[in-house]
């Protein structure tokens, strides 16, 4: 017996310096299935908040710097998940505006 399980890149997504403001902007699409491991990347010269509902900022992310989540890593029950959910949008606004550079989310997904 095999607990394999497959793991796909998703397209990444990106939103390009010039695009963000101080209002919430969508970076890319929303999630069309649910994501186990995502790394966003802020390569812009301002540091910038995310959101997932558009409104509330719940990352801060430093000019330069990067977050990863892996959210399978560590659990308890193996045959428990925990994942972003399919339609997860995230958005995009400046704390310092940027000058140049961009925003990219990577993911993975499984099933």
């Amino acid at each position: 017996m095999s607990n394999r399980q497959t793991v796909t890149f998703d397209a990444i997504r990106t939103l390009a310096q010039a695009s963000i403001s101080s209002s919430y902007a969508a970076v890319g699409g929303p999630f069309v299935n649910p994501v186990r491991l995502i790394c966003i990347t802020n390569n812009t010269d301002g540091d910038m908040f995310f959101s997932v509902d558009g409104t509330t900022n719940h990352l801060f992310i430093p000019k330069g710097a990067f977050k990863l989540f892996d959210l399978n890593t560590n659990r308890t029950h193996v045959d428990q998940y925990w994942v972003l959910p399919a339609n997860t949008q995230f958005y995009v606004k400046y704390s310092t505006a940027p000058m140049s550079g961009a925003v990219y989310i990577e993911c993975l997904w499984g099933q």
